[in-house]
């Protein structure tokens, strides 16, 4: 009697099938962008072959901390208090800066009551994925408007914002992040090329994806909304992006598209759509954000690009090795440079 023979189960370059890189089931509204986040991380981290035991999740409160339970279950993770996970994703990485580490946040926790310690991460240029699942409402607290609201939007409830919004992208860039991008959860290519070169940067990646509520922020007047996006999305390029690992040969008309080397290895591809966007143009970055906003437009993509800024670990010359694996003849200074410290001091 003969059986079947069952088909090879598919990995990635490590040898992990993708079951590996999944998490629970979501709890979230059926609809909601932070879902569709979780899964383009899912796949990227996976098609990437990243260790997931290598990764730690941090997160604050709110409906876009509860996110990094949906991924990674391999991972290592700490969910701390609302807009607190900058501090305590900076601690852990300067603990173990072999720790790959992404932070998931959301508007309300980034640039309400965690804006200190947003701006604090963004001079430090923490090595880590800052994602913030960004929906212009509090979605744990039915609805009311956040920072990131804009000027003019309308709640489910006809109250309309007076307030100008924090932009998250214009600061990432001015204050010190060394990559800066906006997306839309609605936009899995786009979100995914981005996610991948973040995975390969050495520095801050801040990403901001606009995730609409599909309960409180998703209606008509809402400027974070699935129809708003739809209509007023415009992509600074077309993005792809090339892993070192991979012998990739190419045929491209000259001047179709410019390539930005990584830290990694790693190669960005931007395909140029009716305009010649230079990421690394710092200046330039800001003047498109301040024209989208006057303009009505959320422009997407990458928006900042630097790697020759070294990163916070860098700069402290922190040893390969995790802190606490030290031995104490590395880490307790000997009695003569107490002696000397001590001299200087009289």
């Amino acid at each position: 009697m003969s059986t079947a023979t069952l088909p090879p189960k598919k990995t990635n370059r490590i040898g992990l099938e993708v079951l590996s890189y999944k998490g629970g089931k979501t709890t979230l509204c059926a609809g909601c962008g932070h879902n569709s986040i979780s899964e383009r991380i899912i796949e990227c981290f996976y098609e990437m072959g990243v260790e997931p035991w290598s990764v730690a999740k941090f997160s604050g409160i709110g409906c876009s901390s509860k996110s990094p339970a949906y991924f990674l279950n391999l991972a290592h993770g700490f969910n701390a208090v609302h807009g607190r996970a900058p501090s305590v994703a900076t601690g852990a990485i300067m603990a173990n800066r072999n720790l790959f580490a992404i932070t998931v946040s959301g508007d309300g926790d980034t640039a309400s009551i965690g804006i200190g310690q947003f701006i604090h991460m963004l001079r430090r240029n923490v090595r880590q994925i800052y994602i913030i699942e960004d929906n212009g409402v509090y979605g744990l607290t039915k609805g009311q408007f956040s920072a990131t609201a804009d000027l003019g939007s309308k709640l489910k409830t006809g109250v309309v914002n007076e307030l100008p919004p924090i932009d998250c992208c214009v600061e990432a860039i001015q204050l010190g992040a060394t990559l800066v991008a906006r997306s839309f959860s609605g936009d899995k290519r786009q979100l995914q090329a981005i996610l991948k070169t973040a995975i390969a940067h050495q520095g801050l990646s801040v990403i901001d994806v606009i995730s609409p509520c599909v309960t409180f922020n998703d209606h008509e007047g809402s400027t974070k909304s699935y129809s708003y996006m739809k209509e007023h999305d415009e992509p600074l390029h077309e993005l792809d992006f090339v892993p070192s690992y991979e012998d990739i040969a190419v045929e491209i008309e000259e001047g179709e598209v410019r390539e930005i080397e990584m830290h990694g290895g790693g190669r960005l591809r931007l395909k140029k759509l009716g305009r010649d966007y230079d990421p690394t143009d710092k200046m330039n970055a800001l003047r498109v954000l301040d024209e989208a906003e006057h303009q009505g437009h959320v422009v997407t993509g990458i928006l900042y690009l630097n790697t020759g800024k070294p990163h916070l670990a860098e700069l402290l010359n922190l040893v390969d090795e995790p802190l606490a694996t030290l031995p104490e003849a590395r880490v307790r200074p000997p009695r003569e440079a107490l002696d000397q410290m001590m001299e200087e001091l009289r």
